[in-house]
């Protein structure tokens, strides 16, 4: 698996946590403390994303990290 599969993968589920949730973009980013264009970039893949910043995600989505992998 290359990275940006990866970041592809890692991006379509954020995005699919947050539907599920009912949340924009925007609303989501305001939660997790990130501007929502960074949100965007992460949900396309087009930015990489740290550990810390997915464990965040993870507790916020009440899911364990694996859920991303």
């Amino acid at each position: 698996m290359g990275i940006r599969k990866l970041r592809n993968d890692i991006g379509k589920k954020i995005k699919f946590l947050r539907l599920e949730k009912g949340l924009s973009q925007e609303k989501l980013a305001e939660c997790v403390n990130m501007s929502r264009e960074h949100i965007s970039c992460l949900e396309r893949g087009k930015n990489s994303i740290n550990v810390e910043t997915l464990y965040n995600f993870a507790r916020f989505f009440k899911v364990d990290i694996k859920v991303f992998f």
